[in-house]
């Protein structure tokens, strides 16, 4: 099972070539950013969880950017998006971009993807809230086409383009890992239909307990006619429990993500040196 660490990159946290060195040298597998592009000052939608929205929120950098930086400065550690916010990006621009970042990563990169949950701020983009996972399963199924031919088209209800040439193709094939963001059980569906695998939400009364859920999970997978090894699953929030990091890995969790502030390093390095003791010890 891989551990990986998930921030918001800001400018006022630790830097990404700085903390993935760090993630490296303490043997971590992967780095995870998140996105937002901006937060409208309506607020019309609530916090997740409710109560006040975190100023990371407002704040956080662009994955793109923070990913490519972080992976020019290591050799091993997978760089991913926690999520990308698909939904709400151009889609032949968001092809070459993963495309781009996986070249110059080696083949390092995995494509988290979710349908967001502030309607606001995809409204911005133009984008309508009752059919974003329909714009979502769209604009995935037109990358993998830009990725995977030399010349493309796709022709959706929401995505539609002729026949183009584009370049560069990803490194990894068919298509980076494509891990799709969101609860159980709705996006448990969307990644068993076009998914490469699965990044629950999990926690509380609102999303669940993994160690519940999962099991189902597999079930769901076998029932559409899918090997449940071909999907990966990604559990992020994970708790500094050994007891439960050991259920997650019996239940075939792929890998764990744990949070990290956007706070310097003197901040960070010691839930970094904790996790990664962790890791020693199931590796034992």
């Amino acid at each position: 099972m891989e551990f990986g660490a998930s921030i918001f990159f800001t400018d006022y946290s630790i830097s990404p070539p700085e903390l993935a060195v760090a993630l490296e040298e303490r043997g971590f597998d992967a780095l995870w950013a998140a996105e937002h592009s901006h937060i409208p000052t309506s607020r019309r939608t609530p916090a997740p969880g409710g109560g006040e929205l975190a100023k990371r929120y407002y704040d956080v950098m662009d994955p793109f950017v923070t990913l490519t930086a972080a992976a020019a400065v290591t050799k091993r550690l997978k760089v991913g998006t926690g999520v990308c916010l698909v939904i709400q990006r151009d889609t032949i621009q968001t092809a070459k971009l993963v495309a781009s970042i996986d070249q110059v990563s080696g083949g390092r990169f995995l494509f988290g993807i979710g349908g967001g949950w502030n309607q606001d701020e995809m409204e911005d983009h133009g984008t309508v809230f009752a059919t974003r996972f329909k714009r979502m399963r769209e604009q995935i199924e037109a990358m993998t086409e830009i990725w995977t031919k030399d010349k493309p088209e796709y022709h959706g209800e929401i995505v539609d383009f002729p026949q183009m040439m584009t370049w560069p193709k990803p490194v990894q094939k068919p298509r980076p890992p494509v891990i799709v963001g969101g609860a159980f059980p709705w996006a448990a569906r969307r990644a068993i239909r076009y998914g490469d695998g699965w990044f629950p939400l999990a926690g509380g009364d609102r999303y669940g307990d993994p160690l519940d859920f999962l099991p189902r999970f597999r079930r769901m997978v076998e029932e559409a006619g899918r090997d449940p090894g071909s999907l990966e699953i990604t559990v992020g929030g994970a708790p500094e429990d050994p007891d439960t990091l050991k259920r997650y890995r019996d239940l075939g969790v792929t890998r764990v993500n744990f949070p990290v502030p956007p706070a310097k390093a003197d901040e960070v390095l010691p839930i970094l040196d904790r996790v990664a003791k962790l890791k020693r010890q199931l590796q034992a």
